[in-house]
C-alpha cells in the first residue's frame, strides 16, 4: 500500500510531514530524516489495528510532489524512494 506524503519546511525550523489520505497521520522533526521516520511510524500506528501486513508497506515518495530539490536529494540519500 502506497501513500502520498507531503513534506514541508516549517517557518520556525524543522520539517512537517502529513498524509492527505490519512488526515490523522502527521509527523515532524528537526531534520528531514526525523520527519520522514516520524510519519512512517504514524502510518504504521494508524494502520496497525486493521492491517496484518502493515510492516511490509513501503512508503514511496513521488518526485513530482517535491518543489525543493534539496529535500528530494536528501530523501534519496537516506534511502527513501522517489
Amino acid at each position: 500500500m502506497n501513500f502520498e506524503i507531503i513534506l514541508e519546511q516549517s517557518d520556525e525550523g524543522g520539517y512537517f510531514a502529513y498524509v492527505p489520505e490519512l488526515p490523522e497521520c502527521v509527523g515532524q522533526g528537526a531534520t528531514i530524516e526525523e520527519a520522514l521516520d516520524d510519519i512512517e511510524e504514524a502510518i504504521d500506528l494508524y494502520l496497525e489495528p486493521g492491517m496484518d501486513d502493515a510492516a511490509e508497506d513501503e512508503v514511496i515518495f513521488d518526485e513530482e510532489l517535491f518543489i525543493d530539490e534539496d529535500l528530494l536529494e536528501s530523501c534519496a540519500e537516506w534511502g527513501y524512494n522517489a
